[in-house]
């Protein structure tokens, strides 16, 4: 029999053990407790694991940061008036995902897809059954649907009238666009301006010719940034925007140029380019005091709005062409010698041919006038007599006067990609092939520079497209641009004597030149026709010719400046100094016409009117000589079209936006940049035919139009 106490101790055992076990677990359960309590209380205070910020993380998880856009740079014609603008387009969208609440319970998504597919079918391109389709997709649980290109590039009007029907789930997304509201317009020079995706994945507006990329830094602003919060699927809260740094807008860019004068010399170079489809053709009228550019275009060119023609040619031939400029090249031949004391007008030589060494120097008229003097010569634009005065001067003082007269060097206007030029000049014919405008490249910059030497006394004034670079923030001018003189290379007296030459160019009896004859005005012009090389040599054919014409009025006191070249026109019945007059010289007309205006009228500033009653904004803007359009039935001013402070021009024509129903005026006798701009803020289609002013419009006046409707207009030029 087993001892009792042994017995007793062996059944304490399992107890005891129980015990410990018991206690073991419990101060292992209170280490970890005390541990997680250690462990949270850490993290709460201090708010870090891993050495990752929590409260950051979570800040990063539901806040975003929101980049503000600036605006891009406005570009003014010299009148202040946009030539090239920032523009606000939207795209639609409309969600369908029922989760989608405010904070305070708001639905977010669409709960009335009736109502919203009959208020896109008003204000979109797009039928009510249409929309309502797209609105109740047949598979599929999409979170938002969108609308093609119904839903997009809708204008800011279109979008407010939208908002305004409150309907809940429909969505914007704003997108940059730049408008370019005269359309074909200095398109080269100007440039453009299109969305750019950057490193960072943002879009920005980017200059990609002319004015846009040279000025592209200054019309850049500088982009702000806004913190907002988000929901727990990424959208935005209402009622949680927080600006933290605000957007500082590009500056703004004046031009020289003028718009009437602008658009007439388009239409007139249309005109001339539809007759004869040159391969290039180019055109600028130029102050001949200051060399500021009025209007300048070329051919081929595009149309800015719509993009048509992008294609063609994408230099700007004003700066980035060099050719030889032919007979105009013979106004700073007779100046050298002229100046330089060698010319004898009334002596004679031989015209038709002239031997320089084994090579022989041909007059256009290859028999000649017999012998003539050298006035008469300079008149029928003989090439032998500017080889003789050539041989006469001396290569040597030929070639210094070139110098003088700045060839071979750029203008540095400042305008992308400008060429310097080129010559051949080692051999004695080649350096009488100078003389009358071959074996020397030329830009159209360098020609007009030059010019304006015989044009102003003597004093070469740099050719400029720009006046001025303004913050549009603070209105203050940054930079100045201002006539600049490059030099005298001839006297007073030279240019006078040179511009009576060129008078007997048109008035002589013999002068080549009389088709530019201008009524009221004596005209100083000289003409040109060239040769066109391949490289290699010179093509041969009746097409394979740059004609040319410099031409200044009034010849006396040259005001303006006009310089036309076109390459391999294909002739018909008109010969090439008719077709070019019939550019110069309505050109050179209207711009006189403005310059006596501008004596007799007083200039205004654009008067602040919105807030105003319409009856006192409309009596103000009219007693400042401004055209009024108003837009809507209202009786107040909500938008003036034309910000406070900008120099209007003679009945200029300026939108009052009135709020309510907007019926469409006549656009009879409307400028093309009127009708563009009235399409942009009534976000209307509009298609131009022509070039000028509106004689016909496809919907009748007084017509209400819903946005995204159709307007096509056809245009003529006033003569």
């Amino acid at each position: 029999m087993k001892d009792p106490n042994k017995r007793q101790m062996m059944n304490k055992q399992p107890r005891r053990n129980r015990k410990y076990v018991g206690q073991f677990l419990f101060f292992l359960f209170i280490a970890v407790f005390i541990l997680i309590v250690g462990r949270f209380s850490y993290i709460s205070i201090g708010k870090k694991v891993q050495n990752v910020n929590l409260s950051a993380s979570a800040q990063k998880l539901y806040t975003a940061n929101e980049t503000l856009k600036a605006k891009r740079g406005t570009i003014y014609d010299a009148n202040g008036q946009a030539i090239a603008e920032d523009t606000s387009v939207y795209s639609l969208y409309v969600v369908l995902d029922k989760r989608q609440k405010s904070v305070d319970g708001q639905k977010l998504y669409a709960t009335n897809k009736e109502k919203i597919a009959t208020v896109l079918a008003k204000y979109l391109p797009i039928s009510r059954k249409k929309a309502l389709k797209i609105l109740n997709p047949s598979s599929g649980h999409p979170f938002q649907v969108e609308f093609g290109t119904a839903g997009q590039n809708i204008s800011l009007t279109t979008k407010q009238k939208i908002q305004n029907e409150h309907l809940s789930g429909v969505n914007f997304i704003q997108q940059e666009s730049r408008l370019y509201p005269n359309g074909t317009f200095a398109s080269h020079l100007i440039g453009l301006a299109q969305p750019k995706t950057t490193s960072n994945g943002q879009t920005t507006l980017t200059g990609s010719m002319g004015i846009e990329q040279a000025f592209n830094k200054q019309l850049t602003g500088t982009n702000g940034s806004q913190k907002i919060k988000k929901d727990m699927y990424g959208y935005q809260l209402p009622g949680t925007k927080q600006k933290s740094k605000k957007a500082k807008n590009g500056d703004n860019v004046y031009t020289t140029l003028d718009t009437r004068l602008q658009t007439l010399l388009e239409t007139e170079m249309s005109s001339v380019q539809s007759q004869v489809k040159a391969s290039s053709m180019n055109a600028v009228l130029m102050n001949a005091k200051t060399g500021a550019i009025l209007a300048a275009t070329q051919r081929p060119t595009f149309n800015a709005t719509t993009k048509k023609g992008i294609n063609q040619i994408w230099r700007d031939t004003l700066v980035q062409d060099a050719y030889e400029p032919g007979s105009t090249m013979k106004i700073f031949t007779l100046a050298s010698s002229i100046d330089s004391g060698n010319y004898n007008g009334n002596a004679t030589y031989q015209s038709g041919k002239y031997a320089i060494g084994n090579q022989t120097v041909p007059d256009w008229n290859t028999s000649g006038w017999g012998t003539i003097t050298y006035n008469k010569g300079f008149a029928l634009s003989s090439n032998v007599a500017m080889a003789h005065l050539e041989q006469q001067m001396g290569a040597k003082t030929w070639k210094k006067y070139i110098n003088r007269f700045r060839f071979l060097k750029s203008t540095n206007s400042g305008l992308p990609g400008e060429l310097s030029g080129s010559i051949a000049f080692q051999r004695p014919i080649e350096q009488a092939d100078t003389a009358f405008g071959q074996g020397i490249q030329v830009t159209v910059f360098q020609m007009l520079q030059a010019l304006t030497a015989v044009s102003n006394d003597g004093k070469m004034m740099k050719p400029y497209v720009i006046s001025k670079v303004t913050d549009p923030n603070t209105n203050e001018t940054v930079q100045k641009y201002s006539p600049k003189v490059m030099g005298n290379p001839i006297s007073a007296k030279t240019a006078k004597s040179v511009r009576k030459h060129m008078e007997d160019v048109v008035y002589k009896s013999y002068g080549i030149g009389s088709d530019y004859k201008m009524s009221g005005q004596r005209v100083a012009v000289k003409t040109g026709t060239a040769q066109v090389s391949n490289g290699k040599g010179y093509l041969s054919g009746d097409d394979n010719y740059l004609y040319s014409v410099a031409a200044m009025v009034p010849a006396s006191h040259p005001k303006y400046v006009m310089y036309i070249t076109m390459k391999q026109p294909h002739l018909g019945s008109k010969t090439a100094t008719q077709l070019l007059a019939s550019i110069m010289k309505p050109v050179m007309a209207r711009a006189l016409q403005e310059d006596t205006e501008a004596k007799t009228t007083k200039v205004a500033k654009m008067p602040a009117v919105t807030g105003k009653s319409l009856t006192a904004a409309t009596s103000a803007l009219t007693k400042a000589g401004a055209t009024v359009t108003t837009l809507g039935t209202g009786q107040k001013v909500t938008k003036q079209s034309v910000a406070a402070g900008t120099t209007l021009y003679q009945k200029q024509r300026v939108f009052l936006s009135t709020g309510g129903t907007v019926a469409l005026p006549s656009l009879t006798g409307w400028s093309k940049g009127d009708v563009v701009k009235l399409a942009q803020i009534e976000g209307l289609k509009l298609n131009v035919i022509g070039d000028g002013y509106v004689t016909k419009q496809s919907v009748k006046a007084g017509t209400t139009v819903a946005s995204g409707a159709t307007l096509t207009v056809t245009l003529k030029q006033n003569k």
